[in-house]
């Protein structure tokens, strides 16, 4: 596992991607990255606020598929970050995400990620679940004399 907390720069994470490039190069085992990655990956992860430079989105698209990262998506809330602003400065984005490469799924292929309400924190926890939830049926005892 890689827990990352980028910088606000897109020009000071390109050394976060580099050192993912590193990892990557060598990783053969599960690998999960997760965390504050402090970018979008598309345009839709955005609510309010200024447009950024398309640039920053496929450098980090680019850093994903070159590592062999697959991102694993997300149920019900779709943003983990808010300013907290009144109204129409008020900014929504995603830049929490769970990250895993090939072996990862396979050993776990049914990964559920969690946006949770932000308490405390402009940011909102991430709940990963591995493998179906398995409800325990009570079926009734029935003996056949035959």
């Amino acid at each position: 596992m890689t827990f990352v907390y980028a910088k606000c720069s897109a020009v000071e994470r390109l050394e976060l991607w580099d050192h993912l490039y590193c990892l990557a190069r060598d990783m053969e085992l599960p690998w999960l990255v997760g965390w504050d990655f402090n970018v979008l990956l598309h345009e839709d992860e955005k609510i309010g606020g200024l447009l950024r430079h398309p640039s920053e989105y496929e450098d980090f698209a680019f850093c994903i598929n070159s590592c062999g990262l697959f991102d694993q998506g997300y149920k019900e809330r779709p943003f983990t970050w808010c300013n907290a602003r009144p109204n129409a400065q008020c900014i929504f984005k995603r830049l929490d995400r769970i990250l895993v490469n090939l072996p990862f799924q396979n050993m776990l292929p049914t990964i559920n990620v969690d946006h949770l309400i932000r308490i405390g924190s402009d940011h909102a926890p991430l709940l990963m679940t591995c493998g179906e939830q398995i409800t325990n049926v009570v079926k009734p005892f029935r003996f056949l004399n035959f």
